[in-house]
């Protein structure tokens, strides 16, 4: 046998044993990792589709069956037109919509000035703001409950079943956590741009509105999507203000679908979840490629 045979087999041998090597390194550090992903997207999809396996099935109940899709009918989606799914989904999108347009706008306002002004309180105010934040809003709902009470003998328009009212309320505790999270993604923007806008002669309305915003686009449409599925989704203080049928919103009317544990029906409530779910899932998708960089950059705090 030559040397150039023993060479190439040498050669070969290496090959093979650095091959070895590098399948025992991914099976060791890669493959448990795709493992965990399959694992986390099974948990995490198969309440979806049970859920949409109930909303087809025709014995409008959660239980009775372990198949999916073992009867597939449109009967569910069909009923939801003689209820008022379509009046409190309505009712949904409005307080939802202009909830989320008021937590920009004063999310926005406040992360500016508490980024661009110094003032006294200014420290003060952040670190209330971020204490303020750590208690649930619906804590205080017998407060708020009291509040709209009284209220509502003074305006009829702000006191109890009242979209207006629950609005405000909404408003009033987004407040805290969006001027936080702003906050850092301001201070993100360089100071310099402020400069060189006031030497050419504009003022402070004109640098937030014309130049600010515009930079801060990501974590406007990062707030405004949160804001708009914590408040679209919302339950206990939607079924403390709101009182009458009429202007449910869909978490409440939904809900009492589903309260008599001897009249239930889950197929119904089932296809109105799948429905409910579009509005929030287009809104994601439309802003999906805002929301990483708006939750990185808002995260830190300058």
């Amino acid at each position: 046998m030559s040397a150039t045979h023993v060479q190439d087999g040498v050669m070969a041998t290496q090959a093979a044993l650095r091959a070895r090597g590098r399948r025992r390194r991914w099976f060791a550090e890669v493959s448990w990792k795709y493992l965990l992903a399959v694992v986390v997207i099974v948990y995490a999809a198969f309440p979806l589709v049970y859920v949409l396996s109930a909303s087809l099935a025709s014995s409008g109940t959660l239980t009775g069956s372990t198949q999916l899709f073992r009867s597939v009918t449109s009967a569910n989606y069909q009923a939801l037109d003689s209820t008022r799914f379509w009046e409190w989904a309505g009712n949904s999108l409005q307080v939802a919509v202009v909830t989320a347009a008021g937590s920009v706008l004063m999310g926005a306002a406040a992360a500016y000035a508490f980024s661009r002004f110094r003032f006294q309180g200014r420290r003060g105010g952040l670190t209330t703001l971020l204490i303020i934040q750590m208690f649930p809003q619906m804590l205080a709902f017998v407060a708020i409950f009291l509040l709209l009470l009284s209220l509502g003998a003074v305006i009829p328009s702000l006191g109890l079943n009242s979209k207006l009212a629950l609005i405000c309320v909404y408003l009033g505790g987004a407040l805290g956590s969006n001027t936080l999270l702003m906050y850092g993604f301001f201070n993100s923007v360089p100071r310099e741009l402020d400069e060189a806008a006031k030497i050419d002669g504009a003022s402070h309305a004109q640098i937030y509105w014309t130049i600010i915003l515009r930079l801060v686009t990501p974590i406007l449409a990062v707030v405004g999507l949160l804001s708009f599925i914590a408040t679209f989704g919302e339950f206990i203080l939607a079924r403390v203000i709101l009182t009458s049928e009429s202007n449910w919103t869909l978490a409440v009317g939904m809900y009492a679908w589903v309260s008599d544990q001897l009249n239930a029906n889950w197929g119904l409530f089932a296809a109105g979840a799948v429905i409910a779910a579009l509005p929030v899932l287009v809104l994601f998708l439309v802003l999906q490629k805002y929301i990483v960089g708006g939750l990185t950059a808002g995260s830190v705090k300058g």
